[in-house]
């Protein structure tokens, strides 16, 4: 495994050790295999936290019983934009993921300001599901004990928890996070299966819920609530769609592991399909299975009816779990929330750190590629840019437990919008850098096709721009109580400035630093043939010639 430059200088790449002045450092390579990957990158999307938390708001206030035909929805558009993005890590593997393939499709100026968007949205990601996480735990400890554990305490010890893993190994988290995931799919697959081979509620299996053309329709019906008064149920398509696509956020990082993987040439693209497709085929059966189990009519024990009272709104899953399962069922589901919450947010730490170390390890501002972009002498971990998330993550948390702010509604909510607006505009970019890089540009003629990496990409990016056109219309609404908050009338104003911050920053590197410019976002990884690993996975070169160098791709 090989990373490499060509351009106005070839520094070598240093493996686990800080780097030497004009060195570019890596991180440990061999380190996580295909499953690791997509441990990963699922538990960053964390099934149980989407399928309690957000089908119920769907159901709703978006599709009604169509629930999962969005999920459907999502899961194509998503997939095609995988398709596209597979086929750029075939090529380019680096641990920059969106601002790398941006910089090369879309060019530096654009990639920079795109990787800001995305290091801003992963960093203030863990900062959310810190909040999430604390909520849950606080319910948890106080049901099973009886013990009312102010929620900063889980807080601070998940912010800990953290720091820890991702400053030992990587292959470590992994680990921590596939136990977690596995658990999750494990319980949401045993209720999925309970309904299916119970039957379902009275009212039948609702087949309309999984034409992909009822994803586009609005919710209006009359419904009877279980006092036995009526009222008329509405809810938006856009809703639906924006929550769908919400309950996806991260299944991307995969190409963020490129340089920690074995044969991430294969590996990365094979994540990537898996990881959209394993999740948007769950997430569709699941959510259907929770509609079938409470039933898809309009009575006061129906699905709708359930969800449109905010106090029963995960009775859509915990109903037919208690009936099927038994109540034991319930207490794991609750459990499982604390640590599926605690899984997302330690795979987004990772994938803040990742991005930090690497635009640090470019060096664009001095002193940047011995700090954040060291890696670990030991353990070749990104461990300073982690210690540096990890900072950013508690200033936050503190800020809203100082301000008296929700740890739900606030720092969950209002930072998961931030992140969210990010994370959905780069995408977009990065669906249509891929076009660029192989039509345009004309790189890789082998690899161009006319569906993998013109059409899928195209229509990926086309619905990328949709749901963020959605999530503008519908911020408010996904605000709720905190739609107020005065950081959540800065978000569009947050964004809009970190994008122009870094397109300014990249034009001044341009203008004076040539050779800077020409590494920014250009640090990839090649892997010719005849490398061979040394003693802890670490590549060396047998005639003692430095076996990495880095390559920048003019």
């Amino acid at each position: 495994m090989t990373a490499t430059e060509t351009g106005p200088r070839s520094p070598a790449v240093s493996s686990g050790v800080e780097p030497a002045p004009g060195e570019v450092s890596r991180l440990k390579p061999n380190a996580v295999g295909l499953w690791g990957v997509v441990f990963m990158a699922v538990a960053t999307a964390a099934p149980i936290t989407a399928m309690v938390g957000n089908t119920p708001i769907i159901v709703s206030a978006g599709n009604g019983v169509y629930a999962p035909a969005t999920f459907m929805v999502a899961t194509i558009v998503l997939g095609l934009f995988a398709v596209g993005y597979g086929q750029m890590a075939k090529h380019i593997t680096a641990t920059g993921a969106f601002y790398t393939d941006i910089s090369h499709g879309l060019g530096r100026e654009i990639g920079l300001a795109s990787g800001a968007l995305t290091t801003m949205a992963y960093m203030v990601f863990e900062a959310s599901l810190v909040g999430i996480f604390s909520v849950f735990a606080k319910n948890l400890v106080n049901e099973l004990v009886g013990v009312d554990v102010p929620w900063i305490v889980f807080a601070l010890l998940m912010l800990a928890a953290n720091a820890a893993l991702t400053y030992f190994d990587i292959n470590l988290a992994s680990k921590v996070l596939g136990v977690f995931l596995i658990t999750e799919i494990v319980m949401l697959s045993l209720f999925a299966f309970s309904v299916l081979f119970t039957g379902g509620a009275h009212e039948g299996w609702s087949w309309a819920s999984l034409n992909p053309l009822n994803g586009f329709r609005s919710l209006d019906a009359n419904v009877t609530l279980a006092g036995g008064q009526s009222m008329h149920a509405v809810g938006t398509a856009g809703i639906g769609l924006f929550f769908a696509f919400w309950s996806w956020v991260g299944f991307e990082s995969t190409a963020m592991y490129g340089e920690e993987s074995k044969d991430p040439k294969r590996i990365i693209p094979l994540a990537t399909v898996a990881s959209v497709l394993g999740i948007g085929i769950f997430y569709v059966f699941v959510s259907w299975m929770g509609i079938v189990g409470s039933g898809p009519g309009t009575g006061p024990t129906d699905a709708l009816a359930t969800t449109l009272n905010p106090d029963t709104m995960s009775d859509l899953f915990l109903k037919p779990v208690e009936h099927n399962l038994g109540h034991w069922a319930v207490v794991l589901f609750s459990i499982l929330l604390v640590t599926g919450s605690y899984a997302c947010g330690m795979a987004f730490h990772n994938s803040a750190a990742h991005y930090l170390y690497a635009i640090g390890r470019e060096n664009l501002i001095p002193g940047f590629g011995r700090t954040l972009g060291a890696s670990h002498p030991k353990h070749g971990s990104p461990y300073i840019s982690g210690f540096v998330q990890s900072t950013v993550a508690l200033i936050i948390v503190l800020f809203y437990a100082v301000s008296g702010r929700d740890p739900y509604g606030s720092l969950y909510g209002v930072m998961a919008l931030l992140g969210t607006t990010g994370i959905m505009i780069v995408q977009a970019l990065t669906a249509f850098s891929v076009i660029s890089y192989f039509h345009v540009q004309k790189n890789h003629p082998e690899t161009a096709h006319w569906f993998r990496t013109l059409l899928a990409p195209a229509l990926g990016g086309i619905g990328m721009v949709y749901v963020v056109i959605l999530l503008f219309q519908n911020m408010s609404f996904a605000a709720g109580s905190a739609s107020g908050d005065i950081i959540f009338r800065l978000i569009p104003w947050i964004v809009g400035v970190i994008f122009v911050a870094g397109l300014v920053f990249a034009i001044v590197v341009r203008r004076t630093d040539p050779e800077k410019y020409q590494r920014m976002g250009h640090v990839v990884l090649d892997e010719p043939a005849g490398v061979q690993t040394g003693p802890g996975g670490v590549p060396h070169d047998p005639a003692g010639a430095p076996e990495s160098l880095l390559k920048s791709r003019v």
